[in-house]
C-alpha cells in the first residue's frame, strides 16, 4: 500500500502540475506559451537591449573597421 501511494501521489502532483502550466495552451485554439525572452519584452526592445546570444550574433555581422595606417605606425614605434 505504501508503494502504491508513494508512486500514484507524486504521479497526480506531477500531472497537476503539467495541466496548470499548460493550461492556455490546453484549452484554446491558438494557446502557446508566453514569450519570456528578453526580445520578447517590448520595453527594454525600445531601449535596445536584446540577449546575450542575439546581441553576440549581430556583433559578429559587423566587419571590424581597421585603419592601417594607425597599425604600421603603432609597428614602427
Amino acid at each position: 500500500m505504501n508503494l502504491v501511494l508513494t508512486i500514484i501521489v507524486p504521479l497526480v502532483i506531477v500531472l497537476i502540475a503539467v495541466f496548470l502550466l499548460g493550461f492556455k495552451m490546453f484549452l484554446f485554439k491558438d494557446g502557446k506559451f508566453p514569450n519570456t525572452h528578453v526580445g520578447g519584452n517590448k520595453a527594454l526592445r525600445d531601449k535596445g537591449i536584446g540577449c546575450a546570444t542575439t546581441q553576440d550574433r549581430n556583433a559578429r555581422k559587423e566587419k571590424p573597421k581597421i585603419d592601417i595606417s594607425n597599425l604600421i605606425n603603432e609597428i614602427e614605434k
